[in-house]
């Protein structure tokens, strides 16, 4: 197809459609694009005629990978503009085809899914503030059960492969949706139920397959980046990151991209959040009078980031659905005539009045008058929608704070919560500010 990002479909489902669709299931249900993989179709073809062997390395068992790949497949998206370059990403998945069946070809269970892959480790995170989770009905039925179906399996239904016991399971991390344990239970007792959105964040119960959130730095790690890796996202794509990079060019003494965006990514997502998170923590300790560390303090503490990181994502990416929903059709337009069909402008006949494609060319192919339609809403609604999901994702974030603190300090909870709370401002000013201004259209015929 084209390489002009706008007229190829590969890039606009992938950067527009995709992560939109992704970041609203979130919303309003729960991770059900994990539910959806298309990589599992060949990974389970495979494994018809190939059994794996080998168990995942037990110095692995953690989420330090799964956050590298996360930061590298930010870092790519930012280095090699793959929003604007279909090539790269078809080869971005292809890469995702072939890890996945090497990796899950030689180790049983979803190593790949637990540990490694970076979209996934995104929608573990985000899925802690949805209002639906898998979990059992009724808990007498799982205490009088003696087979255990749900993580062992049952003849041909594999039970859990990421070791969620579904007994002693608590929330959605590291849950896919897949539903092998609803389909693994003989007494129907699994099933996907509605719950309080981040009701997990401030419970510090051991967890099947994860342990105790207190005691996982790699997932406070984790949600630390996702935060922070928000802000960061949103902030490549506003012309003040132009003069920082210029700034750290001159710092660096060097015009090469590459290694600008690396300094740009180490004080984004490591310097950044490791200094605001110590003082946090650092004033929390000594107002409230705390015992605990500082370091099992900003573990404890970087959960009450999710919401507000959540919501910082889901503005920014509900900003290009939104704006760019449409976009599919000159993308389709194009394919169309490519293909010899005619009549292609009938596809945008009857959406109503938008902006034509720069100088009448839908995927380099001269189609003048076709054009595609404006937002799906005014456009005066949408920066007050983005401070709404904004604004709920700080609360929420508030409150988990809160309830931290109350558990920690139960007598002088206001001064364990006061840091937090000041820190939680200055990211939602950040935010705020970030939305407030002008956004590159990418993958857009008013990109490229």
């Amino acid at each position: 197809g084209p390489q002009r990002a706008s007229g190829n479909l590969a890039t606009v489902l992938a950067w527009v459609h995709y992560r939109g669709f992704v970041i609203l299931a979130l919303l309003v249900a729960g991770n059900l694009f994990c539910l959806a993989c298309p990589f599992m179709l060949p990974r389970n073809l495979v494994r018809r005629f190939r059994r794996p062997a080998w168990v995942w390395p037990r110095r692995l068992r953690h989420k330090g990978v799964g956050i590298l790949l996360l930061v590298l497949l930010l870092f790519a998206y930012e280095l090699f503009d793959l929003w604007a370059t279909p090539w790269w990403t078809a080869w971005i998945v292809v890469a995702y085809f072939v890890t996945l069946l090497v990796v899950d070809g030689l180790f049983r269970g979803a190593s790949f899914c637990k540990y490694l892959c970076p979209i996934g480790q995104f929608n573990f995170v985000a899925s802690l503030v949805s209002p639906l989770e898998v979990r059992v009905r009724d808990p007498q039925v799982c205490a009088d059960c003696r087979t255990k179906d749900c993580i062992r399996g049952r003849g041909e239904r594999r039970g859990c492969e990421l070791g969620l016991f579904q007994a002693r399971k608590v929330g959605n991390m590291d849950c896919t949706f897949c539903l092998d344990c609803v389909h693994a239970c003989p007494y129907d007792n699994v099933g996907i139920r509605p719950r309080l959105p981040a009701s997990e964040l401030w419970s510090d119960r051991w967890r099947s397959g994860i342990g105790r959130f207190s005691r996982r730095p790699d997932l406070a790690a984790l949600a630390t980046v996702f935060t922070f890796g928000a802000l960061l996202n949103a902030f490549g794509m506003v012309s003040p990151v132009y003069a920082v990079e210029a700034w750290l060019g001159e710092l660096l003494g060097t015009r090469s991209e590459a290694p600008i965006l690396g300094l740009l990514f180490v004080i984004a997502l490591v310097v950044e959040p490791v200094l605001l998170l110590g003082m946090a923590g650092g004033l929390a300790r000594r107002w409230a009078g705390l015992r605990e560390g500082l370091l099992p303090l900003m573990t404890r503490y970087a959960y009450a980031l999710v919401p507000l990181g959540f919501g910082i994502w889901l503005a920014h990416y509900s900003f290009h659905f939104l704006t760019a929903f449409w976009t599919f059709l000159p993308a389709l337009q194009g394919l169309w005539a490519r293909l010899g069909g005619t009549g292609a402008e009938l596809l945008s006949q009857g959406i109503g009045p938008g902006l034509c494609t720069p100088k009448g060319y839908v995927g380099g192919l001269p189609l003048p008058g076709l054009f595609y339609p404006g937002p799906l809403i005014p456009r005066d609604w949408l920066f007050p929608l983005e401070v709404g999901f904004i604004g709920l994702g700080w609360f929420g974030s508030l409150l988990v704070a809160y309830r931290l603190a109350a558990q920690d300090a139960p007598r002088r909870t206001w001064r364990a919560f006061l840091p937090w709370a000041v820190l939680l401002l200055l990211l939602l000013l950040a935010a705020l500010w970030l939305m407030g201004q002008p956004m590159e259209m990418r993958g857009t015929p008013m990109m490229g």
